[in-house]
């Protein structure tokens, strides 16, 4: 069920792929994807909130931000999420990095989120017997395993309160 949004996707919110950088293929933050999130980030003066698909590549984003800026760099797991929600809404130029948990139930209210930087789409892993099963019986009944599988779990995935 669609509840709808109060978000005014088309006005004011830009998707922006970064097609030019390396598919990722190892855990962890390749060192372009690095380069171009400090970019981003430093083009808006933090306000980003990263979500990582593991743990290293979140540790990785926050170390290289820590090292080449000034900016607060706030972690999952170094301090309790509600205050590192609560710092991230108050610091204006902070920025949030953190995996999968953090990816639902987050609202940053305002203008203290202005990026939500996203490494890669949550789809499940093709080796994940559950996911594989269904989309094989889709498969073989004439569909898109993959469309009607993989995809709807990765939508699933995908933050839905960052928007104030």
């Amino acid at each position: 069920m669609d509840v709808g949004s109060p978000f005014d996707y088309a006005r004011q919110g830009i998707l922006y792929v970064a097609a030019h950088l390396p598919r990722p293929s190892v855990s962890g933050l390749p060192e372009a994807a690095g380069e171009e999130l400090l970019g981003l980030v430093g083009a808006l003066g933090g306000r980003t909130l990263g979500l990582f698909s593991s743990r290293r590549a979140a540790q990785q984003a926050a170390e290289l931000l820590r090292a080449r800026t000034d900016l607060p760099v706030l972690l999952q797991g170094e301090e309790a999420l509600p205050l590192l929600v609560r710092r991230f809404r108050e610091e204006r130029s902070s920025c949030l990095f953190g995996v999968m948990s953090l990816w639902q139930g987050v609202d940053v209210p305002g203008d203290s989120c202005q990026l939500v930087v996203i490494d890669r789409l949550p789809f499940p892993r093709p080796d994940e017997p559950l996911a594989a099963a269904r989309a094989a019986a889709v498969d073989a009944g004439g569909g898109s395993g993959f469309a009607a599988v993989s995809v709807p779990i990765a939508a699933s995935g995908w933050p839905r309160a960052w928007a104030g």
